[in-house]
């Protein structure tokens, strides 16, 4: 057998990760802003049917995100903190993804939405001096792109659309908007600028809260930044509900049935954490690999990983 011993990442990306990670650190101890660390291996995963888990057998589950384990210390009175972290996620492998890949996630008691987004950008632009940034609503800029308003357009006319922009057939209308905006309205953004998009549909709100939009739709209070052709940031304004949390896990688990894919329980820790009581507060996350690759206009994340899973 053939095998290659070294890492796919040169000496300069590995010596700009350790940079990131410092100026990184050193943004949040100026602001006040606790590191925390929480465990990579629990006893629950995600029931979000776009993300899977690895299990573990006898022992849960790798972490794909530090989120329930940081809603917990919040409600347990920690304050603002972040986490600087490994994550895993089964069967996202390729040119931009990874299954274990590091994640940047912290949490901001008392921030509204547009506070988290204002210090995404102060940290963004330590990490990329002087690039601009510009802000859509999801609806506004999916329209100029596509010419239909992803809310009341027709269930037809978006499954066409997206079929016309080489989707399969058989979608449904809100996997059809999802098509379009990762391969079509993504693509239509600057690459060299911080693109800051919000208001995303009721949909994928995900463990974000909710609100009407101006005609009554129902909109997400969640927004995500794209810069170079790749999403650098997903955040919300974060649910503190427990039973709609509880009914967003159920909701889950029947889309997962629906696909074909594994039941996963409800993790009865943050339910509970949250009944005890977690602060309003807004939350972001975004991977490490992706900061890198868009410090240096990569395309490919072994340009900024030392043994992707091929040679790990």
């Amino acid at each position: 057998m053939v095998t290659d011993w070294r890492p796919t990442a040169s000496l300069e990306a590995i010596k700009a990760r350790a940079g990131l990670l410092s100026a990184v650190r050193a943004f949040f101890a100026a602001r006040g802003v606790l590191e925390v660390d929480t465990p990579q291996l629990a006893r629950h995963g995600v029931s979000d049917p776009h993300i899977q888990c690895i299990p573990v057998p006898g022992h849960g589950f790798l972490q794909s995100s530090p989120e329930y384990h940081m809603k917990r210390l919040l409600a347990a009175g920690s304050g603002p903190i972040y986490q600087i972290c490994k994550a895993y996620r089964d069967g996202e492998a390729g040119g931009r993804h990874n299954p274990e890949f590091s994640m940047l996630e912290w949490y901001r008691p008392g921030f509204g939405l547009d506070d988290l987004v204002d210090e995404v950008l102060s940290l963004f632009g330590e990490l990329f001096p002087g690039v601009p940034s510009r802000t859509y609503r999801f609806r506004g800029l999916f329209a100029d792109v596509t010419g239909l308003d992803p809310l009341t357009a027709s269930h037809s006319g978006l499954i066409q659309c997206a079929e016309q922009h080489g989707a399969p057939e058989g979608l449904e209308k809100t996997a059809a908007v999802d098509y379009l905006m990762a391969t079509t309205v993504e693509a239509a953004l600057p690459a060299e600028q911080l693109s800051v998009v919000i208001d995303f549909p009721s949909w994928a709100a995900a463990l974000a809260q909710t609100r009407p939009d101006t005609d009554g739709a129902e909109v997400a209070l969640r927004f995500e930044i794209y810069y170079r052709g790749l999403e650098l940031a997903n955040g919300y304004q974060e649910l503190t509900d427990a039973d709609e949390q509880r009914r967003r896990f159920e909701r889950d688990n029947r889309l997962r049935q629906e696909h074909g894919l594994n039941i996963v329980d409800a993790d009865p820790y943050l339910l509970d954490a949250m009944r005890h009581g977690l602060p309003a507060c807004s939350g972001v996350a975004m991977g490490v690999e992706r900061l890198l690759m868009a410090q240096q206009s990569s395309d490919r994340i072994s340009d900024v990983l030392t043994f992707p899973g091929d040679r790990a």
